[in-house]
């Protein structure tokens, strides 16, 4: 393997797989030459160069929501834009093969390379295919998804492969309970941890759920939380009383060391959060946004609640009943064990290796 080109971004949950599968592409071929393609504006565009990789961007844009007529032209002429801007990019790197690991970043990628005859493998994070992957999944030699019964989504497949969800390797590395993971932290080993995660930028009603239920968290002797509000509500939630066992943060950068803490983990149900937390056995009070494309984040969440491996409650019912009923099963041992069974029996170890895998076949 000597040139590939991952595309895709967006979010944290397409660019931490997109890193997963670039560190397994350099493990294998140290001499690999691996260059990665996003959107102007988007998250990769810092994160991808401070992880050490090359970067190209395309003016591509997503589709509005609820968009007029105006809206989808614009969008259409910037995604016509980008497919000739992603033609120049293959035909200078010359790639064997291109990645796409979803978003409206990749499209423009994936389609340029299909018209060109280079071999492209589509990873899909969510057990709800988006619009990007399923258009593009048509004309993959592979994709890779999380979630079995993925055919739905892309009947017109040449080949489907269950591998799961790339993840972090470090999370796994910090033994649960360990001490040091506590003194880092400034946590107290003698007592339970509730982990509250609302992703980089924050969750509005998971932050709102523990503004509401301050007052009743105090009260708890043998409970801390750790809570991470995102950068966009650290401001507002400094300025509030609290109590010493709440302990707040912007953002946590070492989640490994913060899953090793939990107890009990509340969290939205994106995929790569998903994939982490069944991995680790996680058990979790799952909240997923109504404010994401299909609405994948609850047929995420339902996928584990089926199986008893997370309690699922839905964002507008989540002020009055998550942190109550996250105070009530943190108490509950047996339940807490039953639900990390459960989480484990659905995590699919081993995704960056398995896609690889993949990979090497289309050369």
């Amino acid at each position: 393997m000597k040139r590939v080109i991952i595309s895709g971004g967006g979010t944290g949950g397409h660019i931490f797989p997109a890193l997963s599968i670039a560190g397994e592409i350099q493990r294998r071929y140290p001499e690999c030459d691996l260059l990665f393609v996003g959107a102007e504006g988007r998250m990769e565009a810092e994160r991808i160069p401070a992880a050490g990789y090359s970067i190209r961007l395309l003016p591509v844009q997503g589709l509005e929501r609820g968009g007029g007529l105006f809206s989808k032209i614009r969008t259409m002429k910037h995604l016509l834009r980008s497919i000739e801007i992603a033609r120049s990019y293959l035909a200078d790197f010359h790639p064997e093969v291109v990645v796409g690991v979803g978003g409206y970043a990749s499209a423009p990628t994936l389609l340029a390379a299909s018209k060109s005859g280079i071999p492209i493998l589509v990873q899909e994070q969510n057990s709800y295919a988006g619009k990007t992957n399923r258009l593009v999944g048509r004309r993959a030699e592979t994709v890779c998804v999380a979630y079995p019964n993925m055919e739905r989504y892309f009947p017109k497949a040449k080949k489907i492969v269950l591998t799961g969800n790339p993840v972090r390797a470090a999370l796994t590395e910090v033994p649960k309970h360990d001490p040091e993971a506590y003194s880092e932290l400034g946590l107290d080993p003698t007592k339970k941890t509730l982990l509250v995660l609302g992703g980089s930028l924050g969750a509005r009603s998971i932050n709102d759920s523990v503004i509401h239920s301050l007052p009743r968290l105090a009260e708890e002797k043998e409970v801390q939380v750790l809570w991470q509000c995102g950068k966009g509500y650290y401001d507002e939630a400094k300025q509030l009383s609290l109590p010493a066992n709440v302990h707040l943060r912007d953002f946590v950068s070492r989640m490994d060391l913060a899953y090793a803490t939990a107890d009990l983990v509340v969290s939205r149900a994106g995929a790569g959060s998903i994939s982490e937390l069944t991995l680790l056995g996680m058990p979790t009070i799952l909240v997923p946004s109504p404010n994401v494309a299909e609405d994948h984040q609850t047929k995420n969440a339902q996928a584990l609640a089926s199986k008893e491996a997370a309690v699922l409650i839905k964002d507008s019912d989540s002020v009055e009943q998550l942190i109550g009923t996250a105070l009530e099963l943190i108490h509950n041992d047996s339940e807490l064990a039953t639900m990390s069974q459960n989480a484990l029996t659905m995590a699919l170890p081993n995704a960056a290796e398995h896609i690889v895998d993949e990979l090497e076949l289309l050369l």
